[in-house]
């Protein structure tokens, strides 16, 4: 399968770019970059970011077939091995993303994990709560706790995919409630006596937050071949936030924040978006093709006006204009390592060599 010309010029500049930053950061992990010196900002045991970089490094290893970029990919998902354990409900990020592309030692550790957020499942709660590994109360809620472990739960048998679907209604439950909400709300607090009360931060309106939800929905109506899916409440899910955000209409590459349309940008929140409605296009239906082709419009943007290019002053390759933190200022305007991951991903599947239900 071939895809658009543009697609694959895109394609080799992003991995120009992971080259680059490969060289760079070494055995560290890529957080966000500045725009213009293209200077890393890194982290030793990835947070919870790493499965992004590994998964870069593996869709590149894909690309070039090379046993020196396989090598470099196997070695960089090895290093996410500790947080297969870790009280964190992004170890769906971390290790789906960073395993899910990978070979026999990949899986291994997937399956480690799969069962190790099982066993963190909270029947209280209904989820996997956010736990403590990254600070802050434990027994939280949040829509960047949902992407990845749905797939990562899903994969650990019947009982995996109960609580994979458990753990997704929950969070659609508090965050979209009955849809009455002008913008999703991302982030609840439990507390006993009183139950789940609305967090402050991130805000409603927090664009990335509704693309985690999004892509989440997507992945659970591409398994939803049983009951326990619920999948009449997943499309209805899938609609209201398609109704809500800004993924269908309006701009190509949305505010970090909603209600200050005047601040940054992310490009990170219109990738992820992207590879949602690609997702979604993978399903019968007579939307399917306005979806792929809105989530043409936006890559080809994205690649068109924020992709740094290659013979310029700049390192070539990084999707530029993310926001890493909003409220608190930090990295508002930089190259964001899941922004360069979701690019490649959604060149990737658009070029016909990367496998969405699978990834």
């Amino acid at each position: 399968m071939s895809g658009p010309g543009w697609a694959e010029a895109a394609s080799d500049v992003v991995f120009q770019g992971v080259g680059e930053t490969a060289r760079q950061v070494g055995d560290r992990f890529p957080l966000y970059a500045d725009p213009v010196e293209g200077r890393w900002t890194t982290t030793g045991r990835g947070s919870w970011t790493g499965g992004f970089w590994a998964g870069l490094l593996r869709l590149r290893a894909l690309r070039t077939g090379g046993p020196a970029d396989r090598a470099v990919a196997d070695a960089c998902t090895a290093r996410l091995a500790p947080w297969a354990e870790a009280d964190t409900a992004t170890r769906g990020l971390i290790l789906w993303y960073g395993t899910a592309l990978g070979g026999a030692e990949a899986g291994l550790l997937r399956e480690r994990s799969a069962r190790s957020a099982l066993a963190a499942f909270d029947r209280r709660l209904g989820l996997v709560p956010w736990g403590a590994a990254l600070g802050g109360p434990r027994s939280r809620a949040r829509a960047d706790g949902v992407p990845g472990l749905v797939p990562l739960l899903a994969s650990a048998g019947a009982d995996g995919e109960a609580a994979a679907a458990g753990h997704l209604h929950r969070h659609l439950d508090l965050c979209l409630g009955d849809g009455t909400f002008e913008r999703p709300l991302p982030a609840w607090e439990f507390a006993d006596g009183s139950g789940w009360r609305a967090c402050p931060e991130p805000e409603p309106g927090w664009t990335r937050g509704e693309a985690w939800l999004l892509l989440a929905v997507a992945d659970a109506l591409l398994r939803a071949g049983s009951a326990v899916w619920r999948p009449e409440r997943l499309y209805g899910a899938a609609e209201l936030l398609l109704a809500k955000g800004e993924f269908l209409h309006g701009t190509l590459v949305p505010p970090a924040r909603a209600r200050h349309p005047d601040g940054p940008l992310d490009t990170s929140a219109a990738a992820i978006g992207a590879v949602a409605l690609l997702k979604l296009a993978l399903l019968p239906g007579p939307a399917a093709a306005a979806y792929r082709g809105r989530a043409e419009d936006v890559l080809r943007h994205l690649t068109r006006t924020h992709l740094a290019p290659p013979g310029a002053a700049h390192p070539a390759g990084l999707l530029r204009d993310g926001c890493y933190d909003a409220a608190s200022g930090t990295a508002v305007r930089h190259a964001l390592v899941w922004g360069d991951f979701f690019l490649a991903l959604g060149l990737g599947a658009l070029l016909g060599r990367v496998d969405l239900r699978q990834v």
